[in-house]
C-alpha cells in the first residue's frame, strides 16, 4: 500500500499531475506499474523463486495465477545418442570439402543426427483461478505493479468504497507462491477459487488422463497427473500443485472442483507445486510429499512472516547492484506508455528499469539448486511453447548469463554449471557414437533429460561448439572472481571438450589450418558452391539449401576462447601440461578472423556471400562480444570490419539479437548507437513488463542480454584494464552505479556528471593489481582517509590493492 495509496487521491489528475505524485513515491528505475489489467499472458507480470514461477494476469472480476514447476517436462529420462555414426564422418567430412554440401547433408541427416530427432517439451502446470463477486459497480483508481526492490507484485483498486489489494509473491525460503487479498472494509470479500491443470485443458493429442482435481478438505484444492509421452518418449513424471486457502471471517463452501468464499475480511492463498524429478536419470521422487511438506511449514506461518524472508532473501541478492539513471516527465507515466514512447522521448530511467528488470529474472528463474533458466525463464502458459521452452545453445542460453556475473549474481550460474556438468554423460557417448573421438561434445540444444546429440536437422545440428560456448560463458567466473575451487571443479568438463576437439579437428585442403568439419554458422544460409540453394520463381528470389561447410568463423573464435582458457586453468590447477602444450599449437592453427572482399569480417573460412542480408545471428562476431579474440585493442585493424558487419545486418531484428548489437556497439565504443538500438528494442521488441520478444513468442533472452548490454556501455574490463562510462550516451550524462563486479576480482562502484566520472569507490576480492584507463584526467586515490600511491603510464593508473580493502577514487578532468 506504501506506493499506491498516497497518490489515488490525485490518480483523475492530468498526466502530468500523475506523474508528479507517482514520482514523490517510486522509483521509476525500479517499479513497474500499470492503469488497466493485463488481458492476455504476455502481458503479465512474473514472480518466480528458481522454482516456482507464476504470471499474474486477469481483469479486477477474475485474476489468473498461471503457474510453472520448473521441472515439469514431457517424457522422461531418454538418449538420443545413435551408434556408429563415426563410420561416415570421413566420408562427410570428404563431401564438404568438395563442396558437395547437399550429399554431405544427406549423410550426416542419415547417420549422425540423434533419434528422436527433437527434444522434448517444457510444460505449464496449470492456473488458480480467482473470481470476484464486486456487484455491478464500476471499479475505479485500478493500479497493477512489480516492485522489483521487494520482488512482490500487486493489484489495487476501488469497487464501492472499497479500496481491494492483492499482492502476490513466490518465496525462496518457503518454496510457496503466495497470494493475500485484503480490502479496507470488513467482510468485502466474496471469490470463488479454482485450480485447474493444464494439461486437461490442451488439446487432445496431448491427452487428459491421470488428472484428479478436486478439494481434499474444506481449505484445499489439488491437481495431480502425469506428463504427456511425446515423440515415443514415455511421460514418466508424475506431479501435484496444491493450493491451501485461509479466509479470515466469512463462509467457506466446497464444491468438487472450487473453494467458495463469502464476506470475508482478507484471504490467503498458499500454492505449492512438486514433480517426481530428481534428477536427469532419476524420477522416483514423490509429489506429494513434497508439496506436502512445502504447504505444512508455509501455512504455519502468517503472510507477513512469509513476506519478511522473502524480502531479505531476495535483496540479498538484488541490493549487491544498482543502477541509477535520471528521469523526468517521461519516467512517471504507466511503464507500458514509457516502453512505447522510448524511441521518440528521452526517458534515462527507462534503462535502468530495464537493467533491474533483467536482475530481477535471474534471481527469480536461476537459483542454486534448480534448473538453469531456459528460452522462457520459468514462466510459459503452453503445452507446446516456440521452440519447446528448451535450452538453445547457439547463442540464447549462453546469453541469458552474460551478466550473471557483472551484475553481482554469480550463484545464479550456478544451475548452468551443473548442467555442463550433467551434459558430459550423454556428450561423451554422442563424441564416441557419432564422432570417434575422446571427451564430450554437445550441440545447439538440450532439454531436461541432457540429451546431446545433433537434433532438428544438419542444418542447426553440425553446430558441435555448443558445450565448448557454454564453458566459455561460465569461464568468466573465473575472469572475475580468480576463484580457484570453481577451475578445479569445471576442469574435467573443460578438459573433455579440448579432448573432444583434439581428435575432432582436421586440416583443410592446404594443410595450413585446423578446422571444425562438418560445421555451420548458426541459421545463416551461405552462397556457397554446392548447397542446394534454388530460385524460386513465385518469389522471384533463391531458397536456402544448407547451412553445412567446414570452419566457421565462430567455431574457430569459441576454439580460440576455449583452448585459452584450458591453458589457464592446466597452469593454474599444475596438470596436463603436456596436454597443454599441444593445445596451444591446435590454437596457433585454428583459422585467424580474416577480411572478406566486401570489407566485412568473413563469417565462413571460404569468402563466401550470405542469402539472408539482414541475418539476426552475429555469429562472427562472437569474439568481438561475448568473446575475447577481437577488440580495438587486440585486433584494431579489424574492427571496420566488425563494424561493417553491423552495418550490414541493420538494427532490427529479433529481441535477444537487438541485444546482442547493444553489447557489439558497446564494444566498439559507439554509446549513440547502442543508445538507438536500446529504444527500438523497447518499442519493437519489448512487452509491456519489459519481457523481450523474439518477434513475437515472448523469450528472456533479450531480456537478459539487455542487461548485459548496458552494463558494457557503462563498465568494460574484458582487456587486461577497467574502463569506466566506455559507451556512454549522451542522455545518460549524469547517473550513478552500485556494486558491479569487473574482471580482475574487484567491486566498483561509479558516479558521473556531464558524461565524466567523478568518484568511484574500487573493493579489491583477492588482492590483484589495478589497471585504470582515465585517459588525461587527473586522479586521487585514497584507502580510509590515506592517500595511496600509485603510478601513470599513459592512459593508464595503476595501483596494488589487499584482498577486502575499499579504495576511493576523485576524478578531475
Amino acid at each position: 500500500m506504501r506506493y499506491i495509496l498516497p497518490i489515488l487521491a490525485l490518480i483523475i489528475a492530468p498526466g502530468f499531475c500523475r506523474a508528479q505524485a507517482l514520482g514523490k513515491s517510486v522509483d521509476p528505475g525500479t517499479f513497474l506499474w500499470y492503469r488497466s489489467p493485463a488481458s492476455k499472458w504476455e502481458e503479465a507480470l512474473p514472480v518466480g523463486n528458481g522454482r516456482l514461477g507464476a504470471m499474474i494476469y486477469g481483469g479486477v472480476n477474475e485474476a489468473i495465477i498461471q503457474f510453472n514447476e520448473e521441472t515439469y517436462w514431457t517424457g522422461g529420462p531418454y538418449s538420443t545418442v545413435v551408434k556408429g555414426g563415426h563410420e561416415k564422418l570421413k566420408e562427410i567430412q570428404e563431401l564438404v570439402f568438395d563442396n558437395k554440401m547437399q550429399e554431405a547433408q544427406k549423410l550426416f541427416g542419415r547417420y549422425l543426427m540423434g533419434y528422436p530427432v527433437e527434444q522434448q517439451k517444457y510444460q505449464s502446470m496449470g492456473n488458480l483461478r480467482l473470481f470476484f463477486d464486486l456487484g455491478t459497480s464500476k471499479p475505479e483508481n485500478y493500479r497493477r505493479w512489480l516492485d522489483l526492490r521487494t520482488a512482490t507484485s500487486g493489484v489495487d483498486f476501488v469497487a464501492d468504497g472499497v479500496q481491494y489489494r492483492e499482492e502476490f509473491l513466490s518465496s525462496h525460503p518457503d518454496e510457496v507462491i503466495v497470494i493475500r487479498i485484503t480490502a479496507s472494509q470488513p467482510g468485502a470479500i466474496s471469490l470463488r477459487a479454482e485450480l485447474q491443470g493444464a494439461r486437461n485443458q490442451a488439446h487432445s493429442n496431448y491427452g487428459t488422463d491421470y488428472f484428479r482435481m478436486d478439494s481434499d478438505s474444506n481449505d484445499e484444492l489439488v491437481v495431480t497427473g502425469k506428463s504427456a509421452d511425446y515423440l515415443g518418449i514415455e511421460g514418466q513424471l508424475t506431479y501435484e500443485a496444491r493450493a491451501k486457502i485461509r479466509a479470515d471471517g466469512g463462509t467457506v463452501t466446497v464444491s468438487s472442483s472450487s473453494l467458495q468464499m463469502t464476506m470475508a475480511t482478507s484471504v490467503t492463498i498458499y500454492l505449492s507445486a512438486a514433480t517426481s524429478f530428481v534428477n536427469y536419470k532419476d524420477v522416483s521422487a514423490n509429489p506429494h510429499q513434497r508439496v506436502a511438506e512445502y504447504l505444512g511449514k508455509a501455512s504455519a506461518k502468517s503472510f507477513d512472516e512469509i513476506r519478511a524472508s522473502h524480502i531479505k532473501d531476495y535483496q540479498s541478492l538484488f541490493n549487491r547492484n544498482l543502477l541509477t539513471l535520471t528521469s523526468n516527465d517521461s519516467s512517471f507515466v504507466s511503464t507500458d506508455q514509457r516502453i512505447s514512447r522510448a524511441h521518440l522521448r528521452a526517458d534515462p530511467s527507462l534503462a535502468a528499469l530495464a537493467y533491474q528488470f533483467g536482475r530481477y529474472v535471474l534471481i527469480s528463474s536461476s537459483r542454486p539448486g534448480t534448473q538453469p533458466a531456459n528460452l522462457q525463464g520459468i514462466w510459459n502458459n503452453d503445452m507446446n511453447p516456440a521452440w519447446d521452452s528448451k535450452y538453445t545453445t547457439n547463442i540464447n542460453t549462453e546469453m541469458n548469463y552474460w551478466a550473471a556475473e557483472s551484475a553481482n549474481l554469480s550463484e545464479c550460474m550456478d544451475p548452468l554449471i551443473q548442467m555442463i556438468k550433467e551434459l558430459t554423460d550423454q556428450g561423451g557417448q554422442v563424441a564416441k557414437e557419432h564422432y570417434g573421438a575422446k571427451g564430450w561434445v554437445f550441440h545447439q540444444n538440450t532439454d531436461q533429460w541432457r540429451v546431446a546429440a545433433p537434433m532438428d536437422g544438419p542444418t542447426w545440428g553440425t553446430f558441435t561448439v555448443g558445450g565448448a560456448w557454454l564453458l566459455n560463458t561460465v569461464w568468466e567466473r573465473y575472469k572475475y572472481q580468480l576463484d580457484l575451487e570453481f577451475v578445479a571443479d569445471i576442469y574435467p568438463a573443460l578438459k573433455g571438450s579440448v579432448e573432444f576437439f583434439s581428435d575432432f579437428l582436421v586440416e583443410n585442403r592446404s594443410h595450413k589450418y585446423l578446422i571444425t568439419n562438418p560445421s555451420t554458422s548458426p541459421e545463416n544460409f551461405p552462397l556457397s558452391p554446392g548447397n542446394g540453394r534454388y530460385f524460386d520463381e513465385t518469389t522471384g528470389s533463391y531458397l536456402p539449401g544448407t547451412t553445412i561447410c567446414a570452419g566457421s568463423s565462430i567455431d574457430m573464435q569459441i576454439l580460440h576462447d576455449l583452448f585459452s582458457n584450458f591453458i589457464v586453468a592446466s597452469k593454474l590447477l599444475n596438470t596436463d601440461a603436456e596436454l597443454a602444450s599441444r593445445v596451444q599449437v591446435m590454437m596457433d592453427r585454428l583459422v585467424p578472423p580474416q577480411l572478406g572482399k566486401d570489407g566485412s569480417l568473413r563469417e565462413w573460412t571460404d569468402d563466401w556471400g550470405q542469402l539472408e542480408a539482414n541475418h539476426r545471428h552475429f555469429s562472427h562476431l562472437y569474439g568481438l562480444y561475448p568473446g575475447h579474440v577481437l577488440s580495438p585493442v587486440k585486433t584494431p585493424q579489424l574492427m571496420d570490419a566488425c563494424k561493417a558487419v553491423l552495418e550490414q545486418r541493420g538494427d532490427g531484428g529479433a529481441g535477444w539479437s537487438r541485444a546482442w548489437k547493444v553489447a557489439l556497439w558497446s564494444r566498439l565504443h559507439d554509446g549513440e548507437r547502442a543508445l538507438k538500438i536500446l529504444n527500438g528494442y523497447f518499442h519493437d521488441q519489448s512487452y509491456p513488463q519489459l519481457f523481450a520478444k523474439c518477434f513475437t513468442p515472448l523469450q528472456v533472452d533479450g531480456t537478459l542480454g539487455v542487461t548485459a548490454g548496458i552494463s558494457e556501455m557503462l563498465v568494460q574490463s574484458n582487456e587486461d584494464f577497467i574502463e569506466l562510462l566506455p559507451a556512454l550516451p549522451k542522455e545518460w550524462e549524469q547517473g550513478s552505479l552500485t556494486g558491479m563486479r569487473v574482471r580482475g576480482a574487484f567491486e566498483l562502484n561509479l558516479e558521473w556528471k556531464n558524461g565524466q566520472a567523478l568518484s568511484s569507490v574500487i573493493r579489491s576480492l583477492k588482492g590483484t593489481t589495478v589497471r585504470l584507463k582515465v585517459g588525461a584526467a587527473k586522479i586521487r586515490i585514497t584507502e580510509n582517509g590515506k592517500s595511496i600511491r600509485h603510478t601513470r603510464s599513459g592512459s593508464y593508473v595503476i595501483f596494488q590493492t589487499q584482498p577486502g580493502a575499499s579504495y576511493q577514487l576523485t576524478f578531475t578532468p
